[in-house]
């Protein structure tokens, strides 16, 4: 079956520059001018893939984005003239798993939705539920369980957690990081995976996960320790 591809752009020819790449590229394609028939859209069916604008009128790409994650995981690529470091940071920390500054080369774009869309079919493969005798991970549902809880990681997140734990007492540097998680080349500037850390290291600590401890290693990038706690 085609990929379906949720595009919601308020610039009419961008919008339509896309539409009719990606039908070319043999998406069915869904295009919407703002985030009001956005949201409309997501809540009549689902979608393999959204590009989403952040400056929109009426309800912004933000909070389209809130309320997507609110029902489903479907892998979101902001697009968005705001280069600063904090806009970036927001829609990391909102739940989008990418993040494309205008003006971008259509070879980009295909790269990186090329990238998702993988990354997406990987999750849907029937897998195991393997456990470390405290912690249960889930890679199906692409998540942990402890003491009966799951801690609601997102893709990003239990990629960053398995990839840090297959790797354990080992610092893993940011670009190989980048890559092999974020699926992305590393820029000094993009803070995308310091954000996701910190995010898991918020949900590890809420459902009461002590043994597994995510630490920066200054100038290279991050090491899991495990330790004895329970």
């Amino acid at each position: 079956m085609n990929p379906t591809l949720l595009l919601v752009e308020d610039d009419a020819r961008l919008r339509d520059d896309l539409d009719q790449h990606f039908q070319k590229r043999g998406f069915s394609v869904t295009a919407c001018p703002c985030g009001t028939q956005g949201l409309a859209a997501i809540r009549a069916g689902h979608f393999d893939l959204v590009l989403l604008d952040i400056m929109l009128p009426g309800m912004d790409g933000l909070s389209l984005l809130e309320a997507l994650r609110d029902v489903e995981d479907t892998p979101v690529m902001l697009m968005s003239a705001l280069g600063a470091e904090q806009d970036r940071i927001i829609g990391f920390t909102r739940g989008a798993d990418d993040y494309l500054p205008k003006p971008f080369s259509l070879a980009e774009l295909d790269a990186r939705a090329n990238a998702l869309l993988r990354r997406m079919a990987r999750t849907h493969t029937p897998k195991s539920v393997r456990e470390d005798g405290r912690v249960q991970f889930d890679d199906e549902l692409q998540d942990v369980i402890h003491a009966g809880q799951r801690a609601g990681l997102t893709g990003s997140e239990y990629r960053l957690l398995i990839t840090l734990r297959e790797h354990a007492g080992e610092a893993l540097s940011k670009p190989l990081l980048y890559q092999n998680v974020l699926h992305r080349i590393y820029t000094r500037l993009d803070r995308g995976l310091d954000v996701h850390v910190c995010n898991l290291r918020r949900k590890l600590t809420a459902i009461g996960v002590q043994h597994l401890q995510i630490q920066a290693v200054r100038g290279q990038g991050y090491i899991l320790i495990e330790s004895d706690q329970s």
